[in-house]
């Protein structure tokens, strides 16, 4: 595939809308690429100057907002228990984690789950379930969306900038970069866990 094609596909008028349908899906299905869609378009906004970095990170970051606020709603609305996969050994393990966390620190717990998939859905259901008080919630979701919006564009953005090539070059670095920060990331709140 030619660096312009490419270009064209990635900085075309649907790239924000797919990237931002990828993230709200990443929501309730930790197998959608919501966090590699939003630091590919990073390091495409760096590296051809479409889309603009800052619509990348708005797109991604209302995104993710109104994912983890449909997450909240099916917990207030379903609670933690209704769906058999919510019985299941793992997201039960998942959903106690949530729960012991949002009583120390909500703000806390909402910012760091948001780097975590799995913690991300538990957490977004139990303060749902727990009726963590709409606003605060909804403000601190939209902070932890932003940031991590940012992070995951800049890293694609820094790819882009240091590495000559273009995205064909920048794309398929900054997302094995991302990815390895986020195995890196599992490996080390596993190994706090045990």
């Amino acid at each position: 595939m030619s660096t312009d094609l490419l270009a064209d596909v990635l900085a075309g008028p649907w790239s924000l809308a797919a990237m931002s349908l990828l993230v709200l899906g990443d929501a309730f299905f930790v197998v959608v690429p919501g966090e590699i869609a939003v630091t590919a378009l990073g390091a495409v906004a760096m590296t051809t100057g479409t889309p603009a970095l800052w619509a990348v990170v708005l797109c991604a970051a209302g995104a993710a907002a109104l994912g983890d606020a449909c997450c909240y709603l099916i917990g207030c609305v379903v609670g933690t228990e209704r769906w058999g996969w919510m019985r299941g050994r793992r997201m039960r393990q998942a959903l106690g984690w949530a729960r012991d966390r949002l009583d120390r620190g909500t703000a806390t717990v909402l910012f760091t789950a948001r780097f975590v998939p799995f913690a991300r859905l538990a957490v977004n259901l139990v303060a749902g379930a727990s009726r963590i008080h709409p606003p605060r919630y909804l403000a601190l979701v939209t902070l932890a969306a932003t940031g991590w919006a940012a992070y995951q564009a800049a890293i694609g953005a820094l790819v882009g900038a240091v590495l000559a090539g273009g995205p064909l070059v920048a794309v398929p670095v900054s997302v094995a970069l991302a990815v390895g920060i986020g195995l890196g990331v599992d490996r080390l709140t596993r190994g706090r866990e045990r």
